[in-house]
């Protein structure tokens, strides 16, 4: 489904009617349900993929677009209808107004040769069930228990959805769901009944800010609380997406050989640290403000060029958002700083870019560097939509604009741990995180100065 945030505030109330007025101050779109896990396990994991049910209308060609961009493969089952789309409307962060749309369901087809290869060659697979019809399924689901005892299987069931196959590696119905399936047991209980009803090897029931219960083949329940993560962020009141991040987590877990209660402790702290930055709405891609359904009033964006970077920064932080920081030479940008980008723009309200100078990459990077000019760069990255401000700054550290800024999250993306950053101490110092994304492989600045310089074939004869 096709997920529309509509963010602004409300100050007053309709003439018309005692309705408060949103003026929308930010439009945002985001792969919603299965959608949502495959696009938080891609900003983790390589060589994810979606298989679902996707109809080729206007909002199932943007949920393409916004998959594909953030690196996942789609292998579409046919759907008759059209595309569910939810569209949400809040002010200062408190929902207003939920609009649903669409009636897609899934349709019975033989799988695709592409399908049932991406399913035998996955290193594990997570049952994303919103109860549409994809897990009912005869094919799915004969294919999903044969390779059960062979891949970890994660199923996230769904009260309108299918019974999970057997032999699932793990079961994640959150504490309503279990309820809802067992309604004749005590809640202590009811993990217990489930695993033996599903044939699974564990179930884990999650229960918000209370952690998880584990239930597990070989006898006994074991409690994962949360511990101080939730109180990493302010009480968020938005927890959409928590099951699909905890889901994703677990079967990445399992997948990289865990066995089910590391795993599980893994996912609620994931879930937990999810939730603590924003949860779902801040995996959100900034659109304008007409979308495939809907027109509404916008303010216009302003030139980042020309935002002051700290006062942004301050406003946000007064208003109650989550500021994001990312920092680099960008001397020519390329798929690898795109990808960056957008992931660090997901994880909350703006993205501020910390540009290096053009001493600061001579020193860094040596003569001959930058092969564009520090404002050329800034101007480059300012056209991004993803990009809320920019700014240069001098030395091969950005600690002096960092203590100004203060962000809640900065982002550095390669193979560093947080502890190896010399800027990670004035991050943490103001209360922020630190967050290391993956690098996309294959791409890099100097390697594409490098290529560009290099003589041709013609040259050297």
């Amino acid at each position: 489904m096709l997920d529309i945030d509509i963010e602004g505030s409300a100050s007053r109330l309709s003439p018309e009617a005692p309705v408060p007025v949103v003026d929308a101050e930010r439009v945002a779109q985001r792969p919603g349900g299965a959608g949502l896990a495959a696009l938080l396990a891609a900003r983790t994991e390589t060589g994810v993929v979606l298989i679902t049910g996707i109809a080729e209308d206007d909002a199932g060609r943007q949920l393409r677009a916004l998959l594909s961009t953030a690196g996942v493969r789609v292998l579409g089952l046919p759907v008759s209808g059209n595309t569910v789309t939810k569209t949400r409307i809040r002010a200062r962060g408190q929902s207003m107004l939920r609009l649903d749309r669409g009636d897609g369901t899934a349709v019975s087809r033989p799988l695709s040769r592409e399908v049932s290869e991406a399913l035998a060659g996955a290193g594990a697979i997570c049952v994303a069930d919103y109860g549409a019809g994809i897990t009912a399924l005869p094919e799915i689901r004969e294919v999903l228990t044969r390779l059960a005892a062979e891949i970890p299987v994660v199923w996230d069931p769904h009260p309108r959805g299918a019974a999970p196959v057997p032999g699932c590696a793990m079961v994640t119905p959150n504490q309503d769901e279990a309820q809802r399936f067992c309604t004749e047991q005590r809640p202590g209980e009811m993990g217990e009944v489930l695993r033996r009803r599903w044939d699974a090897d564990a179930v884990c029931i999650t229960r918000g800010s209370r952690g998880a219960e584990l239930h597990r083949r070989d006898g006994g329940a074991h409690r994962i609380g949360v511990g101080q993560l939730a109180a990493a962020g302010s009480s968020p009141s938005d927890v959409c997406g928590a099951g699909d991040r905890f889901a994703v987590a677990l079967a990445t877990a399992l997948g990289g050989g865990a066995d089910p209660e590391a795993a599980a402790t893994t996912a609620v702290a994931d879930a937990a640290r999810f939730v603590a930055t924003g949860g779902a709405a801040a995996v959100a891609t900034a659109v304008p403000a007409r979308g495939p359904d809907l027109v509404v009033a916008q303010r216009q964006r302003q030139d980042p060029m020309e935002v002051d970077a700290v006062a942004l920064a301050a406003r946000l932080r007064r208003e109650g958002r989550t500021v994001v920081a990312t920092g680099g030479c960008f001397d020519l940008l390329h798929t690898g700083h795109i990808r960056l980008l957008r992931q660090a723009r997901d994880l909350g309200d703006a993205l501020i870019v910390l540009v290096n100078s053009d001493a600061s990459v001579r020193a860094l990077k040596g003569a001959g560097r930058p092969v564009m000019g520090d404002a050329d760069r800034a101007r480059v990255l300012a056209a991004l939509a993803c990009v809320d401000a920019v700014a240069l700054f001098d030395g091969p550290t950005p600690e002096h604009p960092l203590a100004s800024l203060r962000p809640d999250i900065w982002v550095k993306g390669g193979d560093y741990t947080a502890d190896d950053l010399p800027e990670a101490a004035v991050v943490r110092r103001f209360g922020g995180e630190v967050v290391i994304l993956p690098t996309v492989a294959g791409y890099s600045s100097s390697r594409l100065i490098a290529a560009a310089s290099a003589p041709s074939t013609d040259e050297r004869q």
